[in-house]
């Protein structure tokens, strides 16, 4: 359970007991990933079941403070890297890929964030109306699948997140998520669509970097949940 622990404990703020590891176990705790994203669903469930005790709209915003609380906005931090990195892609590879080291943000990772946020926000409203509460604790741990995906199919970058991922990842780990996803699906179709959209930021990565840095794992991740967050809704109202 030592991966478990260590992925709790790089993904999300809630305390965890310490643990002994190496790079080894690091890299290895990417296949719990996952589950770490069920704690995640959980947290966020109970803020806004505290908040629904008022409204609707209370309960989205309990929900989306505990989202950006409890994964130290680790995910939103990677969208306005890449948000930037992109607005530089006209200049060149070289370019794009000293944007995306840049720890500052600029004003298109700025805007990108907010329109994350506020997205996020009126997605969870239209969940919560729809008491879609099984779709909402499974989102965080169906796109926290994609990491798996990407460091399985795309070249690391550089000497980062990527790198160390990429040979951890073993065949057995995706079969066992896989089929997990297949389970859930059974009871929140919408999230089959989870391998579409894990495909397409494969793809988008590739064309836009030539890889997988953690900017892009986090990317990848924050669009995930918002783009099963909608399909869910979409899935709701049909």
């Amino acid at each position: 359970m030592k991966g478990l622990v260590l992925a709790i404990q790089f993904l999300t703020r809630l305390p965890m007991p310490r643990v002994t590891a190496d790079d080894r176990d690091f890299a290895a705790s990417i296949r719990w990933f996952p589950a770490a994203g069920l704690a995640v669903g959980v947290m966020i469930g109970g803020a806004a079941w505290i908040g629904m005790r008022a409204d609707v709209w209370t309960g989205a915003l309990l929900a989306l403070i505990a989202w950006v609380w409890v994964t130290g906005a680790l995910h939103l931090d990677g969208l306005a890297d890449l948000a930037d990195a992109s607005g530089a892609v006209h200049k060149g590879p070289d370019r794009l890929r000293v944007v995306l080291a840049d720890p500052h943000v600029g004003a298109m990772g700025a805007v990108a964030v907010a329109v994350q946020v506020a997205a996020k926000l009126v997605l969870l409203h239209g969940l919560l109306d729809q008491q879609a509460w099984l779709a909402l604790i499974l989102i965080p741990g169906v796109a926290r699948g994609g990491p798996l995906v990407w460091s399985r199919w795309l070249p690391p970058l550089h000497d980062g997140l990527g790198a160390r991922f990429q040979h951890a990842v073993r065949r057995v780990d995706l079969l066992i998520w896989a089929a997990a996803l297949l389970a859930a699906g059974w009871f929140a179709p919408a999230l089959w669509v989870a391998p579409l959209l894990m495909l397409y930021w494969a793809w988008k990565l590739r064309r836009l970097l030539g890889g997988i840095s953690g900017d892009g794992h986090g990317a990848g991740i924050e669009l995930m949940e918002s783009g099963l967050l909608l399909a869910t809704l979409i899935a709701g109202r049909l």
